[in-house]
This record gives C-alpha cells, structure tokens and sequence, in this order.
C-alpha cells in the first residue's frame, strides 16, 4: 500500500538549525537524478527494457515464456476490444511512461481515446494511462506492490492490475482520490474494468491462450 507523507519527519528537518543545508543537498541530488535521467533518455534503446527509478536505471532480464503468454493473451484481448470499438490505444512491454520522477514500462497500458489522439507515431514518451497492468516475477514484486503502486496511485492511474501467474490470480485496484482500493483478487469469475464500459473478462481466460483465442473471436464477430 502507498506510504502516507511523514509529516513528522518534516517537521524534525524543519526544526534543525541544519534544515537548510539538509534542503540544499537533497536539492542537489535531485539536480543530479535530472542529469542521470535525460541521459537515460539518450542511451536507452529499442530493444532494452529499462526503467529509471528514483534515480537508478533498471534493465530487465529477458521475460519467461509464461510471463510472455500471460502479457500477450491480455494484449490480444484488450487491443482487440479497444480497436473494434475506437477507444483508444493499448501499449505492451515497451512503451515508457514518464511520471513525475520516474519512467517505466509496464507489461500492459491503456489510454483512452482523448489521450491516445494526442500521441504521435514517433513517441516515445508516453504521459500517464488510464489503465496499468503489471505482471508479477521475482525481480520485480517488491516494485509492482511498493514504488509503482504508489506512483500510479499519486498520479491519477485509475485502475491498476496486478497479476500472479503462479497463484493465477488477479488484483483488481481502483483508483479514489489518488488512493487505490481493493476491488477485486481472485482466480475464478470474471473481471469487470472499470475504464471500459460493458467489458467483462473471464480471469482464466488471463492464463489460457485457447480461451483466449475463443474471446477475441467473440469481440470481433460482436
């Protein structure tokens, strides 16, 4: 869950005779992150799967075959709907979002259609979405629930996902006056989002490239 603001820990730097030089370096470090970050921006590839957070550069390891089909099952579906029904753009694995102090890929995005007209075909830095789905491994856990949880959260991300491919669950989060509520876990039933209308999911369709192939002919055929 996101970490409230530490509003005692503000008001011990404020009451040091030191605050002011606490203020300059923390000033300074971050002068120095914008530095790291625009050179980020220059050395980053196509073909790398990077991110920079707080700070630090983050290059992914190559991605499971589980993890590929999980990622490309939900891509199938959803860039499926969004297309037959203009709403929209759905990115997957490498589009870059940059939020206030950090960029990341997620597995999967999605931006309505008023955000998605605004984007030209030679983007490459994507404002925030309306939709994050990121896909649990060993690596990346700890960011998926921590750092990203409470960014996408602060910025107005409105519904987030989270997926467990060994546990083959779903985290459903929606997103109320930049805090993130719990609306659905599981690994059975359906699962309706909340920025598509009259859009439901079979969860094990998430899992099964059959079942997935069978609801991404239903949305084409209406």
């Amino acid at each position: 869950m996101t970490k409230p603001i530490d509003k005692n820990l503000i008001a011990r730097i404020l009451d040091s005779p030191r605050a002011p030089i606490l203020l300059e370096e923390i000033q300074s470090k971050l002068e120095e992150e914008k530095k790291r970050r625009a050179n980020f921006y220059n050395d980053i590839t196509e073909q790398e799967k990077a991110e920079f957070i707080n700070g630090e550069i983050i290059i992914h390891s190559p991605v499971k075959k589980f993890h590929n089909e999980i990622s490309g099952n939900l891509y199938k579906i959803l860039d499926t709907y969004v297309v037959e029904h203009d709403l929209g753009f759905v990115g997957i694995e490498k589009v870059l979002i940059q939020f206030t102090r950090n960029d990341y890929e997620p597995d999967i995005c999605y931006f309505n259609k008023e955000k998605a007209q605004k984007l030209k075909k030679d983007q490459s830095l994507f404002p925030v979405p309306d939709l994050i789905i990121e896909i649990l491994s060993k690596g990346t856990e700890k960011r998926d629930r921590g750092i990203k949880f409470e960014d996408y959260e602060a910025h107005g991300v409105s519904e987030y996902w989270i997926i467990d491919p060994k546990k083959k669950t779903v985290e459903q989060y929606r997103n109320v006056k930049e805090k993130y509520e719990l609306i659905l876990k599981s690994g059975s039933g359906e699962i309706n989002s909340i920025v598509f209308n009259n859009f439901s999911l079979p969860i094990k369709a998430i899992f099964d490239n059959k079942l997935t192939h069978q609801l991404v002919k239903k949305i084409l055929l209406g």
